[in-house]
């Protein structure tokens, strides 16, 4: 099985958009790099989207393999391929993690979330996200009145039992 991201970290980001990523998670992109041995830098693949999107994604490369294959299998022509192939494709950058497990921002993804000083990076169990600390902070906050509609005493992993396996 795959190693998993999980956590949260908030890291510095400087004027050149330089960030490390946590260290726990660049074992995970290490794993998830077909091509890494030790001593070589980690492949990774950034998501932006376009500007609905509020954060940027970080895949391993056999994630984004993945994605890739499934985009693949589309009907050519189809709306929804072409809307996937020019997120997952094009507003995407395939990058490495430098020796001392940084990656630069390019001014346009620090710029799209309004970075400035530093940046959250959260765990999505095969995928981590890059949220500005406070956007990310109001999106939570918006997000979880869902819970509301539940009893004080509901166990989130209820949910789990709808999810299918494998």
């Amino acid at each position: 099985m795959a190693r998993r991201f999980r956590g949260e970290f908030v890291q510095k980001v400087d004027a050149k958009g330089r960030v490390s990523i946590p260290a726990a998670f660049r074992r995970v992109l290490q794993s998830g790099d077909p091509d890494w041995t030790e001593g070589l830098a980690a492949e990774m693949v950034l998501v932006y989207g376009d500007h609905r999107r509020q954060f940027i994604e970080g895949y391993t490369m056999t994630s984004m393999e993945e994605v890739d294959a499934r985009i693949a299998a589309m009907k050519r022509g189809g709306r929804e391929r072409r809307m996937l192939e020019r997120m997952f494709s094009g507003q995407s950058l395939q990058m490495s993690v430098d020796e001392t497990g940084r990656i630069v921002l390019p001014p346009k993804l620090k710029d799209k979330l309004d970075l400035k000083g530093e940046a959250l990076f959260i765990a999505s169990v095969d995928t981590f996200q890059i949220w500005k600390p406070e956007t990310y902070e109001q999106s939570i906050a918006a997000s979880d009145a869902w819970l509301d509609d539940y009893d004080d005493d509901f166990d989130p992993l209820a949910l789990l039992d709808e999810a299918p396996i494998g």
